[in-house]
């Protein structure tokens, strides 16, 4: 079973349609016991990183988190879900996150274009992942966002997007996936990538 996190600042709902989409069994959940015992967890975000961080750590989430992590099991974070995997972001001030990769989460900086950044946009692979199988080398996905991940190694970043500057649309490490854009509102290319988490789901646990 794949747990998406409750936490009050997701479109939980649309998330979990894109897995049943799939024939992929999920629940949500703000429990942290079935977040620890889930075979894979997705964790969506939408709103600001000072916010977000409160409500986690109101709803004793912080360390779940980390230590599911910490167990090796398939991790997807979405848009916020990325960012708060970093040391900090900068939004209303610096605030602490979860530090699962080091680095920062910064805003937009240009003066010309529409910041958020919002509509559909190319997203460039840097390298190979199952994550982005039988998709094509950059293909549109839909994007909300103010502020970006700037990771401090640069051999974590997946996928790489153009908009002012190029800015980290995608990490990875071991069993942690994070992408800034919406899968669950990237119509065909969003299912497909939420389709290959749930088969690094269930290779990790036919492997183990």
């Amino acid at each position: 079973m794949i747990v998406i996190v409750d936490y009050g600042r997701g479109n939980l709902r649309s998330v979990q349609k894109s897995l049943e989409i799939n024939g992929i069994k999920s629940e949500i959940s703000s429990s942290a016991d079935r977040i620890y015992n889930a075979k894979g967890v997705i964790f969506p975000g939408v709103g600001a990183f000072r916010d977000a961080m409160e409500a986690l750590k109101q709803r004793g989430l912080i360390e779940p988190l980390k230590q599911f992590i910490e167990s090796g099991k398939p991790f997807l974070g979405i848009c916020l879900g990325l960012q708060l995997l970093f040391e900090y972001g900068t939004e209303y001030g610096k605030t602490a996150g979860l530090a699962v990769f080091e680095g920062k989460v910064i805003k937009f900086r240009s003066k010309k274009l529409r910041i958020p950044h919002m509509g559909w946009n190319r997203v460039h692979f840097k390298s190979d992942s199952k994550l982005f199988e039988g998709i094509k080398q950059d293909s549109y996905f839909y994007f909300v966002h103010s502020y970006y991940a700037e990771p401090k190694y640069k051999n974590e970043i997946l996928a790489k997007t153009e908009y002012g500057c190029q800015f980290s649309s995608a990490i990875n490490r071991e069993n942690i996936y994070a992408v800034q854009f919406h899968p669950e509102k990237s119509a065909e290319n969003g299912l497909k990538i939420i389709k290959n988490f749930g088969e690094i789901v269930n290779e990790y646990h036919s492997g183990n």
